[in-house]
């Protein structure tokens, strides 16, 4: 070896670094070695977790889904016949069921993935107490500031799922009332009977009616005179009843007999008589005018005068030429007592006629006694 190859390779190297690198190397070798089965036992464990858990969430999301659809299409089968009308609102049911399998597919989620991320920690030997006394501190602290929206939520959740009301009931919500356009987990929407659209916190309402579950009544009250016949106006009303039942489509609408009730009241120029009928929910008010059209119709053809009707008008009698002539004054004579009364008093020596005084003379002419 020549000179300058021993100038360029430097001076030779420490045995003892080469020692401790070697000692070092084996030491982290050995414990590789002797963690290694930990580390594969931990990493299995830990994709093990979270492939359980997607497919698991996978699944239940899928069949969640594949349920709330056969609910739908059940529902649509069923929305072109007869019943269907009656009973099923296909637009209700869907809107109830999206609703169910939004609140289920997120509850399975949260179960599913909250648990996973919790077997995970513990996997890696995290101590979960600090963080679950953590997680529930934050818990309360939301709860007490949203208290509102969770209220709001809870409500809506158990207002669906006993199915209160749905897409086109109409409800009086007490804050509100109107015709249910769509159902949400916080807010309900209502149209008004002018049109409005009121957005009511489920949270906020305390009591609710139906309108249209089950059945209505729809009633009318005839005020007629108290001289007209009772049984002709009970046969009157008797022929509306039948012909309006026969006709369309009233006869799906009433769902029982129109009823003549009786005299609802009896007064001194009038007396009412209550008519009521069963009919299809929601329907009550349309029956109810359509009752009154053909009663009206009806009391006129038959000649029977409801209360506040045109009174009967007599004939014309020839009129009376003199009925316009003035009567004659007593002022015009002027010898009658009115005109006495009304001259004036005359002076003293004047001979009172008839007729205004005459004026008095004019005195005489005194001499002059100057001259």
């Amino acid at each position: 070896m020549s000179w300058s190859a021993l100038l360029v390779a430097g001076p030779p190297a420490d045995p003892g670094t080469f020692d401790e690198a070697a000692e070092k190397a084996g030491n982290a070798a050995s414990w590789v070695e002797q963690n290694w089965s930990t580390w594969l036992n931990v990493g299995l464990r830990i994709l093990l977790i979270v492939i359980i858990a997607t497919v698991l969430r996978t699944v239940i999301r899928r069949t969640i889904t594949k349920l709330i659809t056969h609910m739908n299409n059940s529902a649509q089968a069923v929305e072109g016949t007869a019943l269907g009308g009656l009973l099923v609102n296909a637009e209700r049911r869907r809107q109830r069921s999206e609703a169910i399998g939004s609140v289920l597919r997120s509850v399975a989620s949260f179960l599913i993935l909250g648990t996973a991320a919790l077997m995970v920690l513990g996997a890696l030997n995290i101590n979960l107490a600090p963080l679950l006394a953590s997680a529930g501190v934050a818990g309360v602290a939301l709860g007490f500031g949203a208290r509102n929206l969770v209220t709001d939520f809870l409500s809506g959740v158990f207002m669906i799922l006993e199915d209160q009301y749905g897409v086109g009931d109409t409800i009086d919500a007490g804050v509100a009332s109107g015709e249910v356009i769509e159902v949400g987990l916080r807010v309900t929407k209502l149209r008004g009977d002018n049109g409005e659209i009121w957005y009511v916190r489920n949270g906020e309402v305390k009591r609710i009616g139906n309108l249209s579950q089950g059945w209505a009544t729809a009633g009318i009250d005839v005020q007629v005179r108290p001289t007209e016949d009772l049984e002709r106006i009970r046969e009157v009303l008797a022929e509306v009843a039948d012909e309006m039942a026969k006709a369309e489509p009233w006869n799906e609408r009433l769902w029982g007999p129109i009823e003549v009730l009786g005299l609802d009241s009896v007064l001194l120029e009038s007396m009412i008589v209550r008519v009521s009928a069963k009919t299809m929910p929601g329907k009550a008010l349309g029956v109810e005018r359509e009752l009154r059209w053909r009663v009206k119709a009806a009391f006129d053809k038959a000649g029977i005068r409801i209360v506040g009707g045109p009174e009967a008008v007599p004939e014309a009698e020839a009129a009376d030429p003199s009925a316009g002539v003035a009567a004659p004054s007593a002022m015009a004579n002027p010898l009658s007592p009115q005109s006495m009364a009304a001259n004036p008093i005359p002076p003293a020596g004047a001979t009172p006629g008839p007729g205004p005084a005459a004026p008095a003379p004019a005195p005489a002419a005194q001499p002059n006694l100057n001259k």
